[in-house]
């Protein structure tokens, strides 16, 4: 259970703040941009839910929680001895993973093959889930940056991998199931 009962501590004031386990890394660490990003991604998240309903609204705040999963793995470095602890961290599974496979599958048996790259647009649920689309690649991008340098679940990266995905194709059946996809056309300006 997460108690806040006040907001600011002042213990960033000097460029530093603390990670799940109690250590402090400075704010532009790359374990902090990987769960930063993520957030910000949960927060473009929350701007699409504005103009989500129904299954698209209940899928958007599953994927929501799993974000606030997310952080919570990459803000605790992985320890050799978690496994043992009395109240072992939240890691990513691949369960959750392989359910966004399952989404995206059902979503995409609905819509046409692409003809041509789609441009961000439509509907504002399209274009919402687009720029989620876009925040959720630059999280897998700090996410991989940071396995390249420290140990990251690999979990935690395949489902950044598989959410981006997600987004592209809920994007597309908001934009009623393709019919209202902006479809680039190269060279149209020339």
């Amino acid at each position: 259970m997460v108690v806040l009962n006040r907001i600011y501590t002042r213990t960033g004031d000097k460029g530093d703040t603390a990670l799940g386990d109690g250590s402090r890394r400075a704010k532009d660490d790359l374990r902090v941009e990987a769960y930063g990003a993520v957030d910000e991604a949960n927060a473009a998240l929350g701007l699409a839910r504005l103009h989500a309903e129904g299954e698209m609204d209940a899928a958007l705040a599953r994927i929501q929680n799993d974000l606030f999963d997310l952080g919570a793995d990459l803000c605790r470095p992985p320890r050799p001895d978690e496994a043992e602890a009395e109240h072992p961290p939240l890691r990513m599974a691949d369960s959750q993973a392989r359910r966004l496979e399952a989404e995206i599958d059902a979503m995409n048996a609905a819509l046409a093959p692409l003809r041509s790259f789609v441009l961000p647009g439509g509907s504002a649920l399209a274009a919402h889930l687009h720029l989620c689309r876009t925040v959720a690649r630059r999280a897998e991008r700090r996410a991989v940056a940071l396995a390249a340098r420290e140990e990251v679940n690999p979990a935690a990266i395949r489902y950044l991998n598989r959410l981006s995905d997600w987004f592209f194709v809920a994007a597309r059946v908001a934009n009623e199931n393709g019919a209202r996809d902006v479809l680039w056309v190269p060279g149209a300006n020339r």
